[in-house]
């Protein structure tokens, strides 16, 4: 049953019902705080009228009125930090109606065939979601912009690997359940649910940085108070969400459903490039300092060679001879560039404005001064280290070489008297020293960097308050990961200084070796073998075969 004789479907009497339930609570609580006010109004005119005189009454009547006025007084601190805090607003990128005038026809062209209200706004994310946002609280406004009124519809947000991974129809099927949500959103009662929830979870938050004396007292009894209402919230406010979310999707049955469905599979596509474009060739330049200023057209690259090369995606790459939604942009590369410089402030902790240790990087210059830049840079590190633990250098020419790393990790000292393993398993007594020297090298040098400024400084207050990275791609590096991709480094240093070989970037996997205009994947095996069982033996035969001199000194940073 997808409808009533009233024309609303079920979803949205759902939707309705849970609203109504988070707003008895919230006047339950009113009334809770109104009670000994009430009962001291009782007792205050029955003694103006004479009949509740006398000594037990006159006691009565002084406790009740100073607990009323205080629990009003109480009632009145709570009602105001609930009111005033500000809820949690999206870092994202705003999109103005001339940067976009294409894509603001399209968002209201849908709107008007689902009839709903049209999004009051556009902002992009740099993430593969969308969703509407309200940001109609006073906190949100943007200074120097106009200050939003409570009626306004809600800002429509866009993951921006969307707009350049899909065509303008599979960009238009995705948005049609999202902006189908605006018709719920403006009815009153979801509405006012919405932003008590909103207001006693941002209520919440202020009571969790609270700071001195007086203000931990005043806002730990506002944050219990809060977290009280809110856990009584809770399941009706879920419930009203997914009452929402299906009265949008029904509503939204009726334009492009077909397409729908398979503009879905483009959604999957781009959270699987998106997430290797991120940990795998981005992430590398961030912790280098560097962020790569077209991630979203890096987008592109990686998912058109995911497509060649899952035989299950080969008719994804017949549609790039459609047009991309990012032709509804004025200037998609500088959308472009906010995009990512946001993107590595969220998921990596970078700052909010390029300087001269955040410098951008295009795509043509990335294998040069960032894949060159990191194995020498890591080079150099794993020899200070080996310096560090007094490690001899190579026989041969004098300078660091990659036989000094391979004579240590594999000679006699390697491994333990009877050439088992370590007690954690996991490989040689030096592997061990050399790790752990370089996991506190990496520490040292991460502590020094100087800290990330927590928000921008025009960024409005509803965000930027957290720890930064919001959303951290990938947990910390172990030293045995780490001391393998040391090891690694030295091997293509020495493969580029002493072979002709030369730094590549394949979009799936990041920094790659390139022999003879062609990429080795055949390295990572035999470097674990030096790694983990103190066996040069394999990396010795792969060197030999390519011509690389092991006892020749590189060039480092």
């Amino acid at each position: 049953m997808s409808g009533t004789g009233s024309g609303e479907s079920m979803g949205a009497l759902a939707a309705r019902s849970r609203a109504l339930a988070v707003l008895r609570i919230r006047s339950r609580a009113l009334a809770v705080a109104l009670l000994p006010a009430a009962v001291a109004v009782v007792l205050l005119a029955g003694g103006a009228m004479g009949r509740m005189g006398g000594g037990s009454w006159d006691t009565a009547r002084w406790i009740v009125t100073v607990l009323a006025v205080v629990v009003l007084l109480l009632a009145a601190a709570v009602a105001a930090v609930i009111v005033r805090a500000s809820p949690a607003l999206s870092p994202t990128v705003e999109l103005s109606e001339r940067a976009a005038p294409d894509l603001y026809r399209l968002v209201r062209d849908l709107a008007e065939r689902l009839n709903v209200p049209a999004p009051s706004a556009l902002a992009l994310t740099p993430d593969c979601d969308s969703w509407l946002e309200d940001r109609t609280h006073p906190a949100h406004a943007i200074p120097g912009g106009p200050r939003r009124r409570s009626a306004e519809a809600p800002v429509l947000v866009i993951g921006s690997p969307f707009l350049w991974w899909m065509r303008v129809a599979e960009l238009r099927a995705v948005l049609a359940p999202v902006v189908a949500g605006t018709a719920p959103s403006a009815h009153p009662d979801i509405a006012a649910a919405r932003r008590f929830v909103r207001g006693l979870d941002a209520a919440v938050a202020v009571a969790a940085h609270r700071q001195g004396l007086i203000r931990r007292l005043a806002l730990g009894f506002v944050g219990r108070i809060a977290r009280l209402l809110l856990r009584g919230c809770q399941v009706h406010a879920s419930e009203m969400e997914r009452g929402v979310a299906a009265a949008a999707s029904e509503r939204a049955q009726a334009v492009d459903y077909g397409l729908r469905i398979v503009a879905q599979e483009q959604v999957g596509l781009a959270y699987a490039g998106w997430d290797r474009l991120l940990t795998r060739v981005a992430l590398p330049a961030w912790r280098m300092g560097r962020w790569p200023s077209r991630l979203d057209a890096g987008v592109v690259s990686a998912l058109t060679e995911l497509s060649r090369r899952d035989r299950l995606a080969e008719g994804f790459a017949s549609r790039l001879g459609e047009r991309p939604a990012c032709d509804l942009l004025e200037e998609p590369g500088t959308i472009d560039e906010a995009a990512s410089l946001l993107a590595a402030r969220l998921f990596h902790g970078g700052p909010a404005e390029p300087g001269p240790d955040w410098s951008p990087v295009d795509w043509q210059q990335y294998p040069e001064e960032v894949v060159d830049r990191k194995w020498r840079t890591e080079a150099a590190r794993l020899h200070r280290v080996l310096d560090d633990l007094g490690v001899p250098p190579s026989t041969g020419p004098e300078g660091p070489t990659l036989a000094r790393v391979m004579d240590h990790l594999s000679g006699p000292s390697a491994g333990t008297p009877t050439g088992a393993r370590t007690e954690s398993g996991t490989g040689t007594d030096t592997g061990d020293s050399l790790a752990a020297g370089i996991s506190a090298e990496v520490a040292r040098e991460e502590a020094a960097a100087p800290p990330v400024p927590q928000s921008p400084p025009d960024a409005p207050s509803g965000w930027g308050s957290d720890p930064l990275p919001l959303f951290p791609l990938q947990p910390p590096r172990t030293g045995r990961e780490l001391l393998a991709d040391h090891v690694t480094a030295m091997v293509c240093c020495a493969a580029v200084d002493t072979a002709g070989a030369a730094p590549g970037l394949d979009w799936l996997d990041g920094p790659a070796l390139l022999i003879h205009g062609e990429r080795r994947t055949d390295l990572a095996a035999r470097v674990l073998s030096l790694v983990e069982d103190a066996d040069a033996t394999p990396l010795r035969g792969w060197l030999t075969s390519l011509g690389i001199r092991p006892e020749k000194p590189v060039r480092l940073v």
